[in-house]
């Protein structure tokens, strides 16, 4: 495993970092990993999209319109 030194970071970064880190009962150093990973691994849209509308008990009740127009071809000039 690798290892890296962040110098000139804000006091107040530190402080949140911390904060964050209590918060989710882990250390600093775990707190920054796990905000490292996440941010180097953003994740893939559509399955955000599903588990947040898993959240909130699914869209089986959306009511979805009827596609009444018709598809145009795009004319290239």
């Amino acid at each position: 495993m690798s290892s890296i030194i962040v110098r000139g970071l804000d006091e107040s970064v530190k402080e949140q970092l911390a904060n964050q880190a209590k918060r989710h009962g882990r250390s600093m150093e775990a707190e920054a990993r796990d905000i490292l990973a996440k941010g180097v691994n953003p994740p893939h849209i559509g399955l955000a999209l599903m588990h947040a509308a898993q959240q909130i008990g699914g869209i089986d009740d959306l009511a979805v319109p009827e596609r009444t127009d018709t598809a145009r071809a795009v004319e290239f000039e």
